[in-house]
């Protein structure tokens, strides 16, 4: 089950919760909620028993950017018997209230995954659109992208923003060695 928490409810609950950003390694480290631990969405499947474990010892609550991606990370996590705290409006949510961000040390930050999908989809309909005067039929590359945004909106979902994440920009050398602390860290009681 997941129950919503707005961004006032967070902060004086902060030291109780154990909050999970599942936004990209890249989006964690230019800014994140103190002491959340990063678990990146499309790791979520291999974190379950960790955050069964921490979930066990006190409440979760999933952070993103904006919200769409924790709410389909509270989904996996609830059909997984993991309930969760799903904080509204995310990151952008908790610093337009004021709110605090860490960052990591070493870490360059990355543009958000919203910005990122922003720009690979303008310049994709643009292209199409240019490269239709030389070569007829381009243009339908700009209404293909045009019908994933829509699906995306629809759908709350976003296979762009699934495979920007993936890219090595978006993945700095050592998330896997810090997923797998956090991973450690859920599992063995660390807040």
């Amino acid at each position: 089950m997941t129950t919503p928490l707005t961004v006032d409810q967070l902060q004086p609950r902060l030291h109780q919760l154990t909050v999970i950003d599942v936004r990209s390694p890249g989006e964690f480290a230019g800014g994140h909620i103190p002491g959340a631990h990063n678990v990146p969405l499309d790791q979520l499947a291999q974190a379950v028993p960790a955050l069964r474990a921490a979930a066990e010892r006190g409440e979760l609550a999933v952070v993103c950017a904006s919200g769409a991606r924790a709410l389909n990370a509270c989904e996996q996590l609830a059909s997984a018997g993991v309930q969760t705290l799903l904080v509204d409006g995310g990151t952008s949510a908790w610093t337009a209230n004021g709110g605090p961000l860490n960052r990591v040390p070493g870490q360059k930050p990355r543009w958000a995954m919203d910005r990122q999908v922003r720009l690979v989809a303008g310049s994709l309909v643009l292209a199409g659109v240019v490269v239709d005067v030389a070569v007829p039929g381009v243009r339908w590359v700009s209404a293909a992208v045009g019908g994933g945004l829509l699906f995306s909106a629809v759908s709350n979902t976003c296979a762009m923003g699934s495979l920007l994440g993936r890219l090595p920009y978006n993945r700095p050398r050592n998330s896997g060695a810090a997923l797998d602390a956090t991973l450690t860290a859920l599992r063995d009681g660390g807040k």
